[in-house]
């Protein structure tokens, strides 16, 4: 993680202008309550009416020079603040991009929405205007002390205790402030994700009347970020008026005492009224340290959850010099690979296939039985903790992510639609490079141009977030066709026509089939999804239970066998549902009879 300091270093030149304009601008505050002593003892005093006039144009050059020298500190430092907590945010971000699919599996999206958003602003806060008073009340304070101690440096000792006084109480208030604000900013990730994930799946939670429990939820979480709130307000009443009467008194007790000594003639009714002018100026340093106190406390806790999500590292990486394939055919070989996420089950075990470029390649299974997690290692978001994966005959792992991501197109089972145009949503990772003809190209060949061009935008119609708006079969073809629209070498789809009526799903097959270069990966449910593939692969509790083609498979009578039967003779597998369990026997047309078993394949 870079350092806040160093960001602050980026921006050095403009923090220096900054700095020194606010130590111009308090200069000039101080030498106010001097040209007061002398209007007092010269003018009043002393009789000299002449020296008035210099005195008055002295005050409205340290008014003017007070409003130039204010505006360009603050204008600056605001800048500067804005500029840093952009570039961390973009840092910050960027890291958040990189880290491995492992990483978002463990966290939540409301967690680091609150360390992109609500914390960098503290941290924006700290380096913009509360770094700026930070650094004005120490030097206001400093200066004043030193003016007081040259007028009289024993009633100086009064202001001088106080100070010390009110820094004490400022020290013991940050540590209680500080311990709370990260259980403030740890409640405040928790109720953020809460609330996203409610809003996310409103619909579900309408479907299902979950309203009044996720109310309750969501209030609970409220309750603990407004108990949590309380205890911070509660620090504050405790401390914060200790400042109230060291402030108010001191005016006064500065009066008192520096009238006994003007009446001993220790010192002047001007120097009096500058002293009290310094003592009054000290009172708003001493009333701000418990605000910047509070608010310096909230950054460093800020920064303390950022730093955590810096500690982590993506576990999948690129080598230092990654290999790049030319012109990649799209050869996928599987060799013995095995795989398993830390502290769970073994999820694959074994799995060795190879598909020629051009090839198709099926793959069926149960709910769980690893299919989603072939083409993920695939696509490199988790890395196989045995055996090896070959693209073109070199090993995924000595190749760049980009070139490798960027080869697979990819239809996910769980469709994800950006709040954006049709057309955007399709060129998704190429608008730059995919014209509007190949978008239309694609639109038709998944079947989608059809209700795309019924709209009164058409693929300029912008769709709600995650595609509400949309049925699902409409997702799932502007997904299709994101990935047609890509050309890429390999094409990937995880159960994406299981929305589709058969029809249409054949007409999507019809193209899929005149895609020559293309190899594609079909992964289904339906039978019809992956029978004319090249060799079908049916998995079972991690690893390969069956393979061949179509006619192959049938003709062994196992799982894939009992799944043609349960979709095309109306029997259902045993497992209620999966379609890839044993079949009942009662009534399924396809028993033995006398002189051998029917010919299944009369079937096909």
């Amino acid at each position: 993680m870079k350092k806040i300091s160093s960001y602050i270093w980026d921006y050095r030149l403009s923090y220096l202008g900054a700095v020194l304009s606010l130590l111009i601008a308090v200069t000039l505050d101080m030498a106010a309550p001097r040209l007061t002593a002398r209007v007092v003892d010269d003018v009043i005093v002393g009789g000299n009416m002449g020296e008035l006039k210099f005195l008055l144009l002295g005050f409205l050059g340290v008014g003017l020079g007070r409003c130039i020298f204010q505006y360009v500190k603050e204008y600056t430092f605001d800048k500067n603040g804005a500029r840093i907590s952009g570039d961390m945010r973009r840092d910050l971000f960027r890291h958040i991009q990189s880290l491995s699919a492992d990483f978002f599996d463990r966290t939540n999206t409301g967690e680091l929405m609150a360390r992109v958003k609500e914390d960098i602003d503290h941290i924006w806060d700290a380096v913009g205007y509360v770094g700026m008073l930070l650094i004005e009340v120490v030097y206001h304070t400093a200066i004043i002390l030193v003016c007081m101690c040259m007028i009289h440096w024993k009633l100086a000792m009064i202001s001088a205790a106080a100070m010390l006084l009110c820094g004490i109480v400022a020290v013991v208030m940050e540590r209680k402030l500080g311990a709370v604000y990260e259980e403030i900013s740890e409640e405040n990730a928790v109720l953020n994700t809460v609330a996203e994930e409610n809003l996310g799946g409103v619909r579900t939670v309408k479907a299902f009347a979950r309203e009044a429990f996720e109310i309750g939820k969501f209030l609970s979480h409220n309750k603990r970020y407004y108990d949590l709130n309380m205890a911070q307000s509660k620090v504050l009443v405790r401390y914060y008026p200790i400042f109230t009467v060291i402030t108010t008194v001191l005016p006064l007790l500065t009066l008192l005492v520096g009238g006994r000594f003007v009446i001993d003639g220790e010192m002047t009714l001007g120097q009096l009224t500058a002293f009290v002018e310094y003592s009054m100026n000290i009172v708003w340093p001493m009333e701000m340290l418990g605000w910047l106190t509070n608010s310096f406390s909230s950054a460093v806790a800020s920064n303390k959850k950022i730093r955590k999500i810096y500690e982590e590292t993506p576990t999948v990486t690129e080598s230092t010099n990654p290999v790049r394939i030319e012109d990649v055919q799209g050869k996928v070989c599987f060799d013995h690979v095995s795989f398993h996420k830390a502290d769970q089950h073994e999820i694959l075990r074994d799995i060795s296939f190879t598909v020629e470029a051009g090839g198709t390649l099926g793959i069926m299974g149960a709910t769980g039985a690893g299919k989603t997690s072939i083409i993920q290692l695939l696509q490199r978001m988790y890395d196989a903790t045995g055996g090896a994966i070959y693209l073109d005959g070199m090993d995924i792992r000595t190749l760049s992510l980009e070139q490798l991501r960027t080869s697979v197109g990819f239809v996910m089972q769980d469709v994800f639609l950006f709040s954006d145009t049709i057309g955007d949503n399709i060129k998704l990772g190429k608008k730059r490079y995919v014209d509007f003809r190949t978008v239309r190209k694609a639109s038709t060949d998944a079947q989608a141009s059809g209700f795309i061009e019924r709209m009164e935008k058409q693929y300029d119609t912008v769709i709600g977030e995650r595609g509400v708006g949309l049925s699902g079969g409409q997702k799932q073809r502007i997904s299709i066709a994101r990935a047609l629209s890509k050309k890429n070498p390999i094409l990937v789809l995880d159960d994406s026509t299981s929305a589709l009526d058969t029809e249409t799903e054949q007409m999507i097959q019809q193209t899929l089939a005149k895609l020559e270069n293309t190899t594609k990966i079909i992964i289904g449910h339906r039978i019809s999804a992956v029978r004319h593939a090249d060799e079908i692969l049916v998995l079972e509790g991690g690893a390969i239970a069956e393979r061949g083609t179509h006619e192959e498979l049938l003709g062994k009578h196992g799982l894939y066998y009992e799944t043609y039967l349960s979709q095309y003779d109306g029997v259902v597998g045993a497992d209620g549902g999966s379609g890839m369990g044993v079949r009942t026997a009662e009534n399924s047309g396809m028993e033995k009879k006398t002189g051998g078993e029917t010919d299944v394949l009369q079937l096909v």
